[in-house]
């Protein structure tokens, strides 16, 4: 499917750097602020121009008349509602409701900055009581004024200004228009008098807000090379506000910067003429009374968080928020006709039982592993033969060449490099040409786990050995973490790269583990799946028991800080943890625990945020994932050969599917380009790919009118590139008898 410096110093000779004492009492320090933050804006709309005059109209005033005759005759000016001086809300009050009606006579542009000085020539409309609806708890004041602003932002000025007449509520008092210019337009002595007034009883706030009005202020004469003044407002500004030492320092340190780009490059900083006074003027906002002066595009936020909570209660939500379906006329609501829940193919290579897979990053390919000692990479597109926009899978590679059973598979960032490992060895893939790059051998036990750094640097591996091992892209060896107190069962690296998530047993409280019976000799449960895994962590039975009378296994979880290497947090958990993943907000950790439960962890709280029940998990490991829009779902395999589906935030179990052969569902994975595919694989040697049952629909149109046009799809009657690959009707049985030829077909790798 197409998823389709060193730098040089100032010729200048500064004075040295002498910080006076605090000219009062020292006070509590402040909480250390980063210095600079990132620069996102919201942008504004341009306004849309309206639709032409209806020619039944009387036709529009010329602008060279002073005054266009009308039906209204001239306001008196002593109705016109003139500015407040309040700088609170600039309204006032006769107790009944009935407010004066003071405008903004603001001249510039940006969070509802009006562009006319003129009033109107409306009249004011006293209505009684102060709610919008009488039976609604919503303040009449708050909500006109945050349609005047939403009216400005997007253009529509002289209807803000006529709302404001009209309702006698004006956006924001003269005091905070006039303080908003001054910052926009870096008239730093008028912002800072403005402060005080504002700042009335919240001398904290106002320390807080002096501050980042003195920095913005010294690093506009930095980029101006105004040394010297920089240098005086580091000295008599900045140092005086008892600002923690290491903060002063790195400012100080900006004097060495030898032009503004190098200024702008260290501070991650935009400069005067980008949008830096606009995000100085956001952060002041925090230290503002909201009802003194109103958040930016405050209206918009309201309504994208109604969205968003529409969207957390719709259980069935797998529709990008942005979708051109959503509409602010109705409830948001997901059809479950739209969900994947039906299988669409069945992809058989396998001659034994399947354990892992991975989509790769684009989405097109798929690698599976398992019992048979070898990975498959299968690729998905539009069929070349017919035209029709009909899937078809085929094997793109198969890579045989390892020693044991295959439990492990890791893609690169770039989809180049495919990682497995079997047993105690990791091998290194180039995908297009299935050619084995290295064979690392570090690790003396399982490898259990790998995982790419999301910047595409490296990789890190973990196993029953207690190892975790960061390696370069190329499979040189990085550095070893050494023995953790763990034997580790699997691992993740948060998508932030902040920390690396592991879970395990406790090294201290297990037996030496039992030999695992040869290749050649029967096993005592022929399902189970990763039955090296299990036998290397002492033969558990799935209740974390060592045999008769042993002691309890520990199970831990260990958070570490991926730059330091050291853990933040640990706890032990009741029950064998056997997966692990996290989501793509690197907030939560999903974990597979026997018996028969998935719990979503916290990674900032560090608790249990949810907990999944349904799915059977006892003696094999099992793999469950995040799945469609922003990780909604979580799936997950289970012992009764179904695949289970809950809704992530309520918890609700949604889907159990059936399909799949005798034995366990061992991995799920959600396809990362389309939210409405995702893929099992199983004990019965399958792998099964899920899509919602109104796609199925199109693509048998699309077949019949293949076949009645004598085109045929070549993808299940062994000729074609599907050769080995079943389609599947959504209601009705499998339809290939080709399954024994699929590492056959063309395009397969290592034979």
């Amino acid at each position: 499917m197409e998823t389709a410096v060193v730098p040089a110093h100032h010729t200048e000779v500064l004075p040295p750097l002498i910080l006076p004492p605090p000219a009062s009492p020292p006070r509590r320090p402040r909480p250390p602020r980063p210095l600079i933050s990132p620069w996102n804006v919201p942008t504004t709309t341009p306004a849309t121009p309206p639709p032409p005059r209806p020619s039944s109209l009387p036709p529009a005033p010329d602008p060279q008349t002073p005054n266009p005759p009308g039906p209204f005759p001239d306001p008196d000016p002593s109705l016109i509602p003139g500015p407040s001086t309040d700088p609170m809300n600039g309204h006032s009050t006769n107790g009944n409701g009935v407010r004066s009606s003071p405008l903004a006579l603001g001249n510039g542009t940006g969070n509802g900055l009006a562009k006319h000085g003129k009033a109107p020539a409306v009249s004011t409309i006293h209505l009684p009581g102060t709610r919008l609806y009488q039976d609604l708890f919503m303040d009449r004041e708050e909500f006109i004024r945050l349609v005047v602003q939403s009216l400005r932002d997007v253009g529509y000025s002289e209807s803000a200004a006529t709302l404001e007449a009209e309702s006698g509520y004006a956006m924001e008092s003269v005091e905070v228009s006039q303080f908003r210019r001054y910052i926009l337009d870096g008239l730093w002595p008028k912002a800072e008098a403005s402060l005080s007034r504002l700042f009335k009883g919240n001398e904290e706030g106002l320390c807080d807000a002096r501050f980042l009005i003195s920095q913005q202020k010294y690093l506009e004469l930095l980029e101006g090379k105004k040394t010297t003044a920089a240098l005086q407002v580091l000295r008599n500004e900045l140092a005086p506000m008892n600002t923690e030492a290491e903060q002063l320092h790195t400012l100080s340190s900006f004097l060495m910067c030898s032009d503004p780009e190098e200024l702008r490059q260290r501070t991650g900083w935009d400069g005067a003429s980008g949008s830096s006074r606009q995000q100085l003027l956001n952060d002041l906002q925090l230290y503002i009374p909201s009802s003194v002066m109103i958040p930016p595009r405050r209206l918009a936020t309201l309504l994208h968080q109604a969205r968003e909570y529409q969207n957390s209660r719709c259980v069935y939500h797998n529709s990008p928020l942005e979708s051109s379906s959503s509409s602010l006329y109705t409830d948001h609501h997901c059809n479950k006709s739209a969900f994947p829940n039906t299988t669409t193919t069945i992809l058989q290579g396998h001659s034994d039982e399947v354990w892992n897979m991975q989509w790769s990053h684009d989405g097109a390919y798929l690698a599976t592993c398992g019992k048979d000692k070898s990975a498959i990479v299968w690729k998905a597109g539009l069929s070349s033969e017919t035209g029709h926009p009909i899937e078809e899978w085929s094997t793109h590679q198969i890579l045989r060449d390892h020693p044991d059973f295959v439990g492990c598979l890791a893609w690169s960032l770039d989809d180049s490099i495919l990682l497995t490992s079997a047993e105690q060895c990791i091998k290194i893939w180039n995908v297009k040409t299935g050619v084995c790059l290295e064979t690392l051998t570090e690790h003396t036990e399982t490898v259990t786990a790998l995982a790419w750094l999301p910047d595409g640097s490296g990789f890190i591996s973990g196993a029953l050995d207690g190892k975790i091992i960061h390696w370069n892209a190329d499979g040189k060896l990085h550095e070893s973490w050494g023995i953790t107190p763990i034997r580790v069962t699997d691992l993740a690296i948060t998508p932030d790269l902040t920390r690396l998530v592991t879970i395990g047993m406790d090294r201290k409280s297990i037996l030496p583990p039992q030999p695992r019976p040869g290749p050649g000799a029967p096993t005592s449960n022929n399902n189970n799946n990763g039955g090296d895994q299990s036998s290397a962590s002492g033969g558990t039975n799935g209740t974390g028991n060592q045999g008769n009378g042993a002691t309890k296994n520990i199970n831990k979880l260990i958070i570490y800080d991926l730059g330091t290497k050291r853990p933040e947090f640990s706890v032990t958990l009741e029950g064998e943890l056997t997966s692990l993943k996290v989501s793509q907000d690197s907030r939560y950790a999903l974990i597979n625990l026997a018996p028969d439960e998935i719990r979503l962890w916290d990674l900032d709280t560090n608790h249990v945020a949810r907990k999944y029940t349904g799915q059977k998990q006892g003696k094999h490991v099992i793999r469950s994932c995040f799945g469609g829009i922003d990780g909604n779902f979580v799936v997950s395999g289970s012992e009764d050969s179904k695949v289970y589906i809950w809704h992530r935030e309520s918890g609700i179990l949604l889907e159990e599917l059936t399909g799949h052969g005798e034995g366990s569902v061992n991995s799920v994975a959600w396809n990362p380009r389309n939210e409405r595919m995702f893929a099992s694989c199983s004990d019965d040697h399958t792998i099964r790919i899920w899509e919602a049952p109104m796609r199925i629909s199109s693509l048998e149109s699309a077949h019949r009118g293949a076949e009645g046009s004598g085109l045929g799809l070549g993808m299940a009657n062994g000729k074609g590139k599907g050769k080995g690959v079943a389609k599947q009707r959504w209601d009705g049985p499998v339809q290939s008898e080709e399954a024994s030829v699929v590492g056959e077909s063309s395009g397969s790798g290592l034979s």
